[in-house]
């Protein structure tokens, strides 16, 4: 009897697996859901396709990306290009771990695995390394550990010689009406891109210095868990006029200048506020009135709990408009569970995958130039977590690049 029963239950059990097994999955799929939202059309030929990939990468000298080394700063001043990265290895200005001066070496480490399979984007539908724009790796600014003073002008020199260099390709004619463009800078000159790999934030001071002597008072995205729009005497009380200017302070000092578009910059600040006390202490709401008044609208991190990617992104493309744009990326911004090898890390922020997303987001903006900061190897996993991670958020941002060119149809 017993025999029987267990007999006929292994039979339902059969005949329920067969018959599910003859189910249509494809057929369960939500109402408007795409299997492959981002696959290239058939027949379309893409630049790099059936290439060879997966070449010893880990192989020679460690440029970003495997990119061509260029002492653009050398020997090879007059080599033209439309972007270029250059290292600021500077953290003489932190308020917490130092570090960040190897960070450019790290970034390029983390790099190396970026066109391992052939480097195209799949989401943004480019490679970048092969859009037709040529890319370079130039090396490091020589920065001194010595003088801050002194390495805040060695940084703006250097790149402002590469940003007033002549581009290596024209800006050519609009895609939709065939007319030829014109630069979006003041100065009525074409530019390339320059992509900086810090070192800690200050160097976006002496960064927004050479960008302002092309583009004006410019438009800013900025990555961060913290303000840095502190006043010199809250953050760090500035015993001295060369201490008044750190990673905390450099916005402050960037608007106090005339460097920034007033109320078309926005700060995504990843870190969690609730009632005005946020995870990073502020010394009061005086910091958000302050913050207000150096011109920047803020997004915290915990608003993508409400909103979610689409809605950083719609905020963001609604502040800055179609103006020129420079964007600033500390690694903070990254929960260190992602990104631990910083500086001053902040817990509750926004994981890879939402920062790449949100960055894939701003494809059609104009950015003239772009960082990443505070990257600091020492305190990295043995897997290079935040190497990769920073190599991957700078892939996002020339993908972008490599699809719109720094011009404008002319009225």
């Amino acid at each position: 009897m017993q025999l029987s029963y267990v007999f006929t239950l292994l039979s339902s059990l059969v005949a329920v697996a067969v018959a599910h097994d003859g189910h249509d999955h494809e057929g369960q799929m939500p109402l408007g859901y795409v299997k492959y939202p981002t696959q290239a059309p058939q027949g379309k030929y893409v630049p790099g396709d059936n290439d060879v990939t997966a070449d010893s990468v880990f192989s020679g000298i460690t440029t970003f990306a495997k990119l061509p080394w260029v002492q653009c700063l050398g020997k090879e001043w007059d080599t033209s290009f439309d972007i270029a990265f250059i290292g600021a290895p500077f953290d003489t200005g932190t308020s917490y771990r130092p570090g960040a001066r190897f960070g450019p070496a790290g970034i390029r480490a983390g790099s190396r695995r970026l066109t391992l399979y052939g480097g195209y984007n799949v989401p943004l539908a480019v490679n970048p390394f092969l859009s037709g724009l040529k890319v370079v790796d130039c090396g490091d600014i020589p920065v001194t550990p010595y003088d801050n003073k002194w390495a805040i002008k060695q940084i703006e020199d250097g790149h402002k010689e590469l940003l007033h260099r002549p581009t290596f390709s024209p800006l050519g004619n609009d895609t939709l009406t065939g007319k030829p463009l014109v630069p979006v800078s003041v100065d009525g000159k074409h530019h390339p891109r320059i992509v900086t790999l810090g070192g800690d934030h200050t160097i976006v001071l002496p960064l927004l210095r050479s960008i302002y002597s092309a583009y004006g008072p410019i438009s800013v995205i900025h990555f961060d868990s913290h303000l840095d729009t502190w006043k010199p005497e809250v953050f760090g009380g500035a015993p001295s006029e060369q201490a008044a200017i750190n990673h905390g302070t450099y916005f402050y000092w960037a608007s106090k200048e005339g460097l920034i578009r007033n109320g078309s910059s926005i700060a995504i600040e990843s870190f969690f506020s609730q009632h005005g006390a946020i995870r990073t202490t502020l010394s009061g709401p005086a910091d958000y009135a302050n913050d207000d008044e150096s011109g920047f609208h803020r997004i915290e991190a915990r608003e993508i709990d409400t909103i979610g990617t689409d809605g950083i992104i719609k905020k963001i493309r609604e502040t800055v408009g179609d103006k020129p744009v420079y964007l600033s990326i500390d690694i903070d911004s990254i929960d260190p569970a992602f990104a631990p090898a910083t500086g001053t890390p902040e817990t509750g922020g926004w994981s890879t995958r939402e920062l790449r997303t949100i960055l894939r987001g701003l494809d059609g903006l104009h950015i003239v130039s772009a960082d990443i900061v505070e990257v600091a190897p020492a305190y990295d996993t043995n897997a290079e977590l935040t190497t990769m991670a920073a190599a991957d958020v700078l892939y996002e941002v020339i993908s972008v690049m490599a699809k719109t060119p720094l011009g404008k149809v002319a009225q």
